[in-house]
């Protein structure tokens, strides 16, 4: 039970931050908020995110990236040029490298406005980092597994960013429907997305990408609008005023 809270709870933690903080704030800036709380989001998405840890500036620039061009050539992550789901992970891996280390110059339209803390980056993006959150996770296993089948979840917690964001672009631009014609394929994969906190509505997100509320149909729910709302109302937060 101990291992199942853990997963379950790495996992939520992980991809709210991912959601919340490197989506919508620092790639859409569905928010505003002060530096201090700023700060607190920037780390509390490092050490949620452990060794797979998604610097904010390159998620950023690739995600704009991705609304400017989706589904075509220049798309950083559209599924329809690949082969399957870990030859496009390997090529987005590429290019966020690219963006890490400063190698390749995006359009200046996708550039600032972009929260940066250059030593929680380099500190995250380190290998020390990576290799210690890691070992971190493996002796928690080693004190509280009681079956072996349970020390088969490690390596998801070893990539669990990329994991995430490769289950939103593979699945969110293949399966399920569409409300609006938006140009590209993007699709609501699901209903009901409670498992990945509204990431899976992308045809809404991708017709009004500045929305902070992902569903757009009274049975589409998304889990992470009502905290920014809630945040919002104790004032952590400022929603942009047209979507109160």
């Amino acid at each position: 039970m101990v291992i199942i809270i853990f997963f379950v709870a790495h996992w939520f933690l992980s991809l709210f931050f991912q959601t919340f903080f490197l989506h919508r704030y620092a790639s859409h800036k569905m928010f505003t908020t002060n530096k201090f709380n700023e700060g607190v989001f920037y780390l509390l998405t490092y050490i949620c995110q452990g060794s797979s840890f998604l610097n904010p500036r390159a998620y950023a620039i690739m995600h704009r990236e991705h609304h400017a061009y989706s589904d075509t050539e220049k798309d950083p992550h559209s599924p329809h040029f690949f082969k399957d789901v870990l030859q496009m992970m390997i090529y987005t891996a590429k290019s966020y490298r690219l963006h890490v280390r400063r190698l390749k110059e995006p359009e200046e339209r996708f550039k600032g406005n972009i929260p940066e803390w250059r030593f929680v980056d380099f500190i995250g993006s380190s290998a020390v980092s990576r290799i210690s959150f890691g070992i971190l996770y493996i002796l928690f296993y080693v004190e509280f597994a009681t079956a072996w089948w349970m020390y088969l979840l490690i390596p998801i917690h070893f990539l669990m960013g990329p994991i995430h964001g490769a289950i939103v672009n593979w699945c969110g631009h293949k399966y399920g429907y569409q409300n609006f014609d938006n140009g590209d394929k993007s699709k609501n994969t699901t209903p009901f997305d409670f498992l990945m906190l509204g990431e899976l509505f992308q045809n809404n997100h991708h017709k009004h990408p500045n929305k902070p509320n992902f569903g757009a149909r009274w049975y589409e729910i998304d889990p992470v609008y009502p905290v920014m709302k809630l945040m919002h109302w104790m004032r952590i937060i400022k929603l942009r005023k047209a979507y109160l």
